[in-house]
């Protein structure tokens, strides 16, 4: 089975992984001597909630890209990629549903594996990298494709929205 997406999406997934596993990996080893890396109630509290901050980061995930796949693919096309603006349902709300689930991932792994070093210093790293390479890379890409109507959409719309009726949305979806 070929799947077939476009290199700048390819792009995208492999770097994110080498955050994730790159940042997991310099932080245990860092966190080796740490007291909190070794306290077992300091694991159990961090992974509790790190799975519910996973959880929540799929769920807002699974939903952007569902709406998407639905409403955005006309056609034949790559795999992950969209050729028409969705503005209904989540991006309502929102433009990227999908990217601030991503978001969160780092502090959700962080949270579980109770590295201290990457709570507090990787993982709000790598969550500032991923807005930015949103706001870089995908901005930009949208703005390009959708030109005109994505302008007016980007006026309307804010990136990422906290009101409550748009996060109840975009977790309660799955």
């Amino acid at each position: 089975m070929k799947i077939k997406t476009s290199a700048s999406v390819i792009i995208r997934i492999i770097l994110w992984l080498i955050l994730l596993l790159g940042g997991a990996y310099y932080s245990i080893v860092e966190d080796l001597n740490n007291y909190y890396f070794n306290n077992i109630p300091f694991h159990i509290t961090t992974a509790i909630i790190g799975y519910f901050i996973i959880l929540i980061a799929f769920r807002a995930s699974a939903t952007g890209g569902r709406e998407l796949n639905r409403k955005g693919r006309v056609g034949n096309i790559p795999r992950l990629e969209t050729n028409k603006l969705v503005t209904t349902g989540i991006y309502s709300c929102m433009r990227h549903p999908m990217l601030f689930g991503l978001t969160l991932l780092p502090l959700g792994v962080a949270l579980i594996i109770g590295s201290p070093t990457f709570i507090l210093k990787v993982a709000p790293a790598e969550m500032l990298f991923i807005i930015f390479m949103v706001i870089i890379f995908e901005e930009r890409e949208v703005k390009n494709k959708f030109k005109e109507e994505y302008e007016a959409y980007k006026k309307r719309v804010p990136m990422v929205s906290f009101k409550k009726e748009c996060l109840k949305q975009l977790i309660n979806k799955i």
